[in-house]
């Protein structure tokens, strides 16, 4: 099985019982949440090696995510304590129709303290891809800076690089900071991940055709374009040659909770990279996890091991 390198900040994520604004649910349950996180632990579950680093807060939170890494098996040879900030947390609401309300508790966190050394030190031999997704970048200019690292060193030893830019325009602080932080490491990618919708906002076009061609033109190698329940639209270039592939999502009778879709639907394309799936089973499986995962309110407690992807894939 392969091995893959991400870092992202987890975060406690405390789930509103009932549905209505934030600012009047009375009572949450606690699960764990980062785009980061959740793909960790839907690679795990699909048996390959995954190495997460992060730092957390010497606090409650911080022992509360630790000990859920440890259970799930997740490598944290550089996941560390910080005892000078704490870990950060966030509130979602209940919404089966929507995008849920979120507010975030992550200013200041130690995941957005994480020393930029720590990038030199992580054992990139034998990683078959590294996976970044844009809320890092988001967090502060010392972790874009980290990540930034850690792309130019992937990519000196020629391991496959999936970018997924998970828009958080709250963090970025302007929309034009966003896009140009968040092209910039797109460029240096092999596959890009974008939303359609972000897509948009990154390329001035909704047009899935139009938001290849500008990714591909920077020399990016495929570009894969999620269309929610839709499916969605793969492209790669050799020799100036664009193919297109499509696929449609899987259609369920119930929607719980849309969080986590997109950190599912990356789980397929690393995993399905690292076994060298043709390019349509790869978006055959994208789809069915990030299918899987709407069916759940946590954000990664409905990712699926091998069985139960194969199981959801025949019996769809």
């Amino acid at each position: 099985m392969g091995k893959v390198v991400t870092v992202g900040e987890p975060m406690a994520l405390f789930v509103a019982n009932e549905e209505g604004p934030l600012d009047s649910v009375k009572t949450f349950t606690k699960y764990i949440a980062g785009a980061e996180i959740n793909v960790s632990v839907g690679v795990n579950r699909l048996e390959h090696e995954i190495e997460y680093v992060t730092q957390l807060g010497k606090d409650p939170f911080g022992k509360y995510i630790a000990r859920f890494l440890e259970e799930e098996g997740i490598g944290t040879t550089y996941s560390r304590f910080y005892e000078g900030a704490p870990t950060g947390f966030q509130l979602k609401g209940k919404d089966t129709e929507n995008d849920p309300e979120v507010f975030y508790f992550r200013k200041n966190s130690a995941a957005s303290m994480i020393p930029y050394d720590l990038s030199e030190e992580i054992n990139l031999d034998d990683v078959d891809v590294l996976h970044v997704s844009g809320v890092f970048l988001a967090v502060n200019d010392e972790t874009y800076r980290f990540a930034q690292n850690l792309v130019k060193r992937a990519k000196a030893k020629g391991i496959t690089i999936v970018f997924d830019p998970n828009l958080r325009p709250v963090l970025w602080g302007s929309t034009e900071k966003m896009v140009k932080g968040i092209n910039e490491m797109a460029f240096q990618a092999d596959y890009v991940l974008p939303g359609i919708g972000e897509g948009e906002i990154l390329t001035g076009s909704r047009e899935p055709d139009a938001i290849a061609d500008f990714y591909l033109a920077q020399g990016v190698k495929g570009i894969i374009i999620k269309d929610g329940p839709k499916g969605c639209y793969a492209y790669s270039s050799e020799q100036g040659i664009t193919q297109k592939t499509t696929a449609a999502g899987f259609k369920l009778e119930q929607l719980v909770d849309t969080v986590g879709a997109g950190d599912g639907f990356a789980v397929g394309v690393v995993t399905g990279l690292i076994e060298g799936l043709s390019l349509e089973r790869i978006l055959e499986r994208s789809n069915a996890i990030g299918a899987i995962q709407v069916s759940h309110i946590s954000d990664n407690e409905g990712l699926p091991t091998r069985q139960e992807l194969a199981d959801f894939i025949a019996n769809y």
